[in-house]
């Protein structure tokens, strides 16, 4: 039931909370029946001689009595067969002479009887049809709702007048289980006589204005069935049914949100326009303050979300707790389709809470979360041990978490997801195994950094005693080889050696391919490989065969003296094949290679057709084509388009008319004149005289804050003497004291109502920075800014950062950003703070907000940002009180070190210990300017953020540093040969980060 429209086949509703489900999908109410089936069959089942000696019979006899109570014992008991699957249809027409009973007990679960087996029995229940009618009228609306129902399961087209008329009374009963019953028959009628639509399509207005959440899930559901493209229907009740979504039953909130889905994109301008800037809070905006500037700048309006549009968002955020697998993924398919791009994150959680639920759950689940992570990686990562394969995991449910683990493979992770994919390998779950093989390949082709660990780590599984997993080493090898072919024909030889002891065809075809295509790279071998296989030719399958004779074809072209008899053997021994398909290739290759007065002029280009370059196979994910169909649907899980799949349609180019949702009429905005000459000067002369108040505050609260600084600082004084300082208490846990001034240190504004200087400020706190900061810092400190917030972008706040590459002083993993907010506009601008970010995860200490930032005033604050040892961005939300900006951090990969002492002894012996792997270098050539020692330095710090190394020879040049984060080890070093070439070495662990630093330093020392 996770499959939003899986429930359309028949037009019926499934049960919801309080109700109860027969076995002909009809819902029926639980108080109606769950005190009498549960009785009956606990009875039924305590005694099993009862049923054997009750038969049909005494059971008529029972329903054809004249007391009460036997019949009601008769029908507890029939109710009993049906809830345990048995047949009863035999006694239908004893049943149905109880239909008029004033017994209301009786007459309920006659009801229940008959809604079973009235489609079964038409003719019978025809002849009770006027019973029927009266109960419509009947007092209890159980009864009339259970009189509805069964009249609507006699499928026979002449009482369709009779149902219609039925309809429309319930339609407007006073209940609202009655109106809900109604909504069902709706569909019934629907599908027994389509033309009836108009008629029915005049009730489901009238039922989609009812407030009741016991009838919205119901008629939603009659009008996708019945007239899913009337979306005029909907306007005057969208808001009504965003409002009652949360109180509706589960699966009217599935229906419901599915319909809203379509509904908003033909509705709402698309949220995900580049450079949307969102403001949906402000009624006037930045451009508003310049009448020239307005008219210039129309067509550069932000983004305003329609407020319909964030009111359905607003709604269904709250059901990502639903206890219902399928209400959870019916909102998370909603904010995917529907949502700004950073608000789909919100999702994340709720879905891998599901993935806690049922295999069946999981699947689907999974499926989704595929999709979603080949366009936003950034959403899962977090996340991602969730993916991790356990062993209890069903094949299908181990290939759908392999896929999203390849997915979200970055330059950040891709050493701990090759580490997990090294223990699938050894699965015993062949198919498995072999698509963990297919994996590693995707993610050779998709991370440059790690193809070569890969293909080595391929080449080792080439030994392995498991042929499968052989086998899909060497068609994932063969793929890889055709990207970079020219640097592994070591890798080609050992496959050779190989041929002999693999046995699955496909692994033996790849081999041969790879041999005639890079023949020319092997020529010994590939030769010899012809021979063997001039020897098996009759015993290899098809497949084999035919990369045979293409082998022999192109060695053939290219070393004939030694292949050429062999050429002519293996063609004759095709020529009498028993497949059709190899004596065709023979015949082609034979006329193509081996010149002749028939062959004509194709012979000249033999070599072009059959040794032309190929391009490299591209490895993509299954998932990459599923997002054309909406998630959460069996089209999107079959990957095929289903039956009564309805697609999503693109988002308008300009919204249309919203006023159509006004229910009530709403009186025009008035228009404001104006402001003269005189109200503005006015307005200005309070404006300053309030300003000049709040400086004055300003005043009185810092000297309020510097006798509360002197208190602490003498309360504190004692014990800072007494205790000495360790690395946790100078990077972790700051005493109050030093959290007073690690707040006030990293803020000073350069306007005229600063209070306290910069200088006094650290005047005030300079003993306890003399103690804390004790630190190893580079010589050359880098002054490279980079814009993260344009005045334009943020109505007049513009914002700049860098990094200062100094300890961060909350917490020892952060690395230190200091950011200058510049108020550009002609307004002050409140509340300037840090708001969302993304992934949610992201571990960001953000400054302390601005209270109020005058016009043309400049104030710099300081975070800390912990990016994992990522060069990945740092996205979060600039905000004021009136707006909020999506802006990011982007690091270079020498800001994410610390330098670190170490003297020339410690170097060589830690780089002994990041050998092999752990080693990454290049031969560059460096500009002339840059050859001395002191300009090396230079160039070297103004990349990375490292520490200079005491070395005793002139000609190499080393340098230390720690990554902040995790503390790994960066060891730096150059040694400079002749003229102008240099060896460039970089030794850690983190090998993705090795390359990249290796790149950054090549760059910075060839530039003059």
């Amino acid at each position: 039931p996770l499959l939003s429209g899986s429930f359309r086949s028949n037009g019926v509703q499934p049960a919801g909370a309080g109700t109860c489900v027969q076995s002909n999908l009809e819902v029926v109410p639980a108080a109606l029946t769950v005190p009498y089936v549960v009785s009956t069959t606990l009875r039924v089942s305590n005694n099993p001689v009862c049923l054997s000696v009750l038969r049909n019979e005494d059971l008529k006899e029972m329903l054809e009595s004249n007391k009460e109570s036997l019949k009601l014992e008769a029908m507890k008991r029939v109710v009993g067969l049906i809830a345990k699957g048995k047949n009863s249809s035999e006694l239908f027409p004893a049943v149905v002479k109880n239909v008029a009973s004033k017994n209301i007990e009786l007459k309920k679960l006659v009801y229940v009887y008959l809604v079973r087996y009235a489609e079964e029995q038409q003719d019978l229940a025809l002849l009770s049809i006027s019973t029927f009618q009266r109960a419509l009228k009947d007092p209890n609306q159980f009864i009339r709702a259970s009189a509805l129902r069964v009249l609507s399961s006699i499928r026979v087209p002449i009482i369709v007048p009779i149902m219609m008329l039925a309809i429309k009374e319930a339609a407007a009963d006073l209940s609202p289980y009655v109106r809900k019953t109604s909504a069902h028959a709706i569909q019934k009628l629907y599908s027994l006589d389509p033309e009836q639509k108009e008629q029915l399509i005049e009730v489901i207005e009238k039922l989609l204005k009812d407030k009741s959440t016991l009838v919205a899930g119901s008629v939603v559901m009659a009008f996708e069935e019945v007239c899913p493209d009337r979306i005029d229907l909907i306007h005057k009740n969208y808001r009504k049914l965003c409002n009652l979504l949360v109180d509706v039953e589960e699966w009217g909130q599935v229906v419901i949100i599915s319909m809203l889905t379509r509904y908003a994109r033909t509705q709402f301008t698309s949220p995900w326009k580049e450079g949307a800037i969102f403001d949906e809070n402000n009624d006037k905006t930045f451009y508003e303050s310049d009448s020239e500037e307005k008219k210039e700048q129309t067509e550069a309006k932000p983004y305003i979300m329609d407020p319909d549009h964030r009111l359905l968002l607003r709604n269904t955020k709250p059901l990502l707790q639903s206890r219902n697998t399928a209400v959870v993924m019916s909102v998370a398919q909603l904010y995917w389709h529907l949502a700004p791009k950073h608000e789909v994150n919100i999702v994340t959680k709720s879905l891998v809470r599901l993935l806690r639920s049922h295999r069946e759950v999981q699947y689907i689940v999974l499926q989704n979360i595929a999709t979603m992570s080949i366009q936003r990686k950034g959403m899962f990562e977090p996340y991602m041990k969730s993916f991790y394969v356990r062993s209890t995991d069903a094949t299908h449910i181990k290939t759908l978490k392999l896929e999203i683990l390849t997915n979200l493979a970055n330059e950040a992770n891709i050493s701990t997801i090759l580490r997990e994919f090294q223990t699938y390998v050894k699965s015993q779950d062949k198919a498995f195994a072999a698509a963990t093989i297919q994996a590693i390949g995707r993610c050779a082709t998709n991370i440059s950094e790690v193809t070569d660990t890969c293909l080595n780590g391929l080449v080792l599984l080439l030994s392995n005693r498991d042929e499968t997993v052989v086998a899909e080493s060497v068609v994932v090898i063969k793929k890889l080889l055709q990207t970079q072919p020219t640097q592994h024909s070591e890798i080609i030889k050992h496959m050779a050696k190989l041929f002999d002891n693999i046995t699955v065809p496909m692994a033996r075809a790849s081999i041969l391919w790879l041999m005639g295509e890079y023949c020319e790279r092997v020529p010994k071998i590939a030769p010899d490989v012809l021979r063997k296989m001039a020897k098996t030719f009759t015993a290899e399958e098809d497949i084999v065969k035919l990369q045979t004779v293409n082998l022999a074809a192109k060695l053939y072209l290219t070393n004939s003296k030694q292949t050429k008899l062999l050429t002519q053997y293996i063609l004759n021994l095709g020529k009498y094949d028993q497949n059709y398909d190899i004596r065709d290739r023979t015949r082609f290759i034979r006329q193509l290679i081996v010149p002749n007065e028939k062959s004509g002029a194709l012979n000249k280009y033999a070599r072009r057709i059959l040794l032309a370059p190929k391009p490299a196979p591209v490895l993509e994910s299954a998932f990459k084509d599923r997002d054309r169909f909406q998630l959460g649907t069996l089209s999107h899980s079959l990957n095929v388009k289903a039956a009564g799949y309805q697609e999503l349609s693109d988002w308008p180019a300009v919204a249309p008319d919203q006023s159509v949702r006004n229910v009530e009429v709403i009186e025009p905005v008035r228009v404001q004149p104006p402001h003269t000459e005189e109200e503005s000067s006015e307005e200005s002369d309070k404006t300053s005289s309030d300003s000049g108040k709040s400086s004055s505050g300003s005043e009185k609260s810092s000297s309020e804050s510097e006798a509360e600084q002197k208190k602490k600082k003498k309360t504190k004084k004692a014990p800072l003497k007494k205790n000495k300082l360790t690395a946790g208490d100078r990077y972790g846990e700051v005493p109050p004291a030093r959290q007073l001034c690690v707040q006030m240190f990293p803020v000073s504004l350069s306007s005229s109502r600063v209070c306290v200087s910069h200088s006094q400020q650290l005047i005030d706190c300079g003993g306890l920075f003399r103690v804390s900061l004790q630190v190893t810092t580079p010589s050359f400190g880098p002054v490279k800014t980079y814009e993260l917030l344009h005045h334009m972008t943020g109505k007049g706040l513009s914002a700049k950062y860098h990094f200062p590459r100094q300890p961060c002083l909350y917490q020892p993993s952060m690395v230190a950003v200091q950011v200058i907010l510049t108020n550009s506009s002609d307004h002050s601008l409140e509340e300037i703070h840090i708001g969302d970010r993304s992934p949610a995860s992201l571990n960001i200490h953000c400054f302390n907000t601005i209270e109020r930032l005058e016009p043309e005033a400049s104030v710099t604050v300081s975070m800390g940002i912990d990016f994992s040892d990522s060069t990945q961005a740092a996205n979060f939300q600039l905000c004021t009180k009136e707006d909020q900006f999506s802006v990011s951090i982007q690091p270079a990969v020498g800001e994410l070190l610390m330098p670190s002492t170490m003297t020339e002894e410690d170097f060589s012996k830690e780089q002994g210990k990041l050998l092999g792997m752990n080693e990454t270098s290049a031969t560059i050539t460096m500009a002339t300017a840059n050859t001395s020692s002191q300009a090396i330095g230079k160039q070297v710090l103004s990349v990375a953020n490292v520490g200079v190394v005491s070395s005793s020879q002139n000609n190499v040049h080393r340098f230390a540093g720690r990554t902040v984060s995790s503390g790994a080890v960066v060891l730096v070093s150059l040694e400079q040969k002749e003229s102008c070439a240099a060896l460039l070495t970089i030794n850690t662990e983190k090998s993705v980060m090795a390359s990249m630093l290796l790149r950054d330093l090549k760059q910075a020392l060839a530039q003059a």
